[in-house]
C-alpha cells in the first residue's frame, strides 16, 4: 500500500523571511512546504509541487495575487487557496474569494491563526478518503475508528488511537515527544515526556506483534512510523 503522505503547502510571498517563517511554522505542524516570491514562480511551483494548498499574498512584485490565482485556476490548479494581505476592505476580500480562493487572512496575523485556517480549509476540502489512512500492511479508518494490520483487527484505547493516527499520518518523518504531547494530550512543553515512552510501548506490543515491526526510535530525537532498512550485509551473502 502507498504511504500517506502529510498535506503540501505552497507559501507565496516577496517578503521571503515572512515566507520562510511561515513554512517553518507549518513544517514543524507535520506539513510538506514549498515557497515562491513572485505569481509566476507560482505557477512554477504548482506544476512541479502539485500543492495540497496554497498560502497566496496578494500583493505581489510581478501583480497581483487575485490575478495569480485567476490564472491557476484557468491552468486547472484545484488546490484551496488561503489568501494574506494587509488589506481589510470588503471589497478586496469579495474579490479574492470570487477568483477562487477560500479564505482570507489579514496581515498582521498569528501562526497559530493561519495555521488553523490551513487545517480548516484542508478538512473542508479533503476527499472522503482522507478519512483512512494506511502504510504498509497497516491501515486505519477514521469513521469506523478501527486498526487493522495484516488483515487482522488491532483493539486500541482512544489515546492509543490518535497516537497511532498521528504517527501514520506522518509516516517517514522523525516526531519529537514534544510534538506528539501537543497533538495527543495537548500539553505545552512543560507536559511530561515520560508518558509519550509509555504509550509507544503500548503501541509496539499491539501494532508491532506483527513483522515487520513499523514503530521506530530515533535516539535522542522522537519516533517514526517507516519500514526498517534491510539487511544489506545478509543480502550480499551467497546462497548456500
Amino acid at each position: 500500500m502507498v504511504p500517506s503522505r502529510s498535506p503540501c503547502v505552497l507559501v507565496v510571498d516577496d517578503d521571503a523571511n515572512l515566507a520562510h517563517l511561515v513554512a517553518t511554522a507549518l513544517r514543524y505542524e507535520g506539513f510538506q512546504t514549498t515557497t515562491a516570491g513572485t505569481g509566476r514562480e507560482a505557477v512554477s511551483k504548482v506544476a512541479a509541487a502539485e500543492p495540497d494548498l496554497i498560502v497566496l499574498d496578494v500583493m505581489l512584485p510581478d501583480g497581483s495575487g487575485i490575478e495569480a490565482c485567476r490564472q491557476l485556476r484557468l491552468t486547472g490548479c484545484a488546490a484551496p487557496v488561503v489568501f494574506l494581505t494587509a488589506r481589510d476592505a470588503t471589497e478586496d476580500k469579495l474579490a479574492g474569494l470570487k477568483v477562487g480562493g477560500d479564505d482570507y487572512v489579514t496581515k498582521p496575523f498569528s501562526l497559530e491563526e493561519l495555521i488553523a485556517r490551513i487545517r480548516a480549509v484542508l478538512r473542508r476540502t479533503q476527499p472522503a478518503s482522507a478519512h483512512r489512512l494506511a502504510f504498509a500492511d497497516l491501515e486505519i479508518d477514521d469513521d469506523a475508528h478501527v486498526v487493522r494490520r495484516h488483515g487482522e483487527r488491532i483493539d486500541l484505547t482512544p489515546t492509543e488511537f490518535i497516537l497511532l493516527r498521528f504517527l501514520v499520518a506522518h509516516a517517514g518523518r522523525v516526531l519529537s515527544k514534544r510534538q506528539i504531547l501537543e497533538h495527543v494530550w495537548e500539553y505545552d512543553f512543560g507536559g511530561n515526556g515520560a508518558i509519550v515512552q509509555t504509550f509507544i510501548s503500548y503501541l509496539r506490543r499491539k501494532v508491532d506483534a506483527f513483522d515487520p515491526p513499523l514503530i521506530q526510535t530515533v535516539p535522542r530525537v522522537g519516533y517514526v512510523v517507516r519500514l526498517p532498512e534491510p539487511d544489506v550485509r545478509r543480502q550480499r551473502e551467497p546462497s548456500r
